[in-house]
């Protein structure tokens, strides 16, 4: 496992996992930046690769906080997500703590900790709705 990097399996296929992501992300005021889809690169240039996709996402009132703290967590910014599916057929989705983000850039004093605690909180939010570990609002079935 790699430090401060969380991941969930999910319950659906990789792109209804990332569609379930991007509504969750949506139902809670972020703004989505950008859906990056790996595979299809890989295939653009030959290659293969198992489904991968990458969600950019975030709002100024969760990162600009942490910024005006230390503003080299902007290379960090806005939040990503990355949903994938492993060599068992299994679908994952992973994400960078804002905690430990928080935590790289030495932002341990009492303000910042707590925008990087609620970024936190939030983005766990999205993932376990989006993977279907959310029970209040289950999406879609394999």
């Amino acid at each position: 496992m790699t430090a401060g990097f969380i991941k969930h399996e999910s319950q659906f296929r990789p792109g209804e996992t990332m569609d379930n992501l991007i509504r969750a992300v949506a139902e809670r005021g972020l703004a989505v930046f950008l859906r990056l889809d790996h595979a299809a690169a890989a295939v653009q240039a030959g290659l293969d690769l198992r489904p991968t996709q990458l969600l950019v996402f975030g709002r100024a009132e969760g990162g600009t906080p942490l910024m005006q703290a230390n503003q080299t967590i902007g290379v960090d910014l806005p939040l990503r997500a990355l949903v994938w599916c492993d060599p068992a057929d299994r679908t994952w989705v992973g994400y960078d703590d804002p905690l430990w983000l928080a935590e790289r850039h030495g932002l341990t004093d009492s303000n910042p900790r707590r925008a990087a605690e609620a970024l936190s909180r939030l983005v766990e939010a999205c993932v376990l709705q989006a993977s279907g570990a959310d029970a209040e609002k289950p999406r879609g079935a394999l």
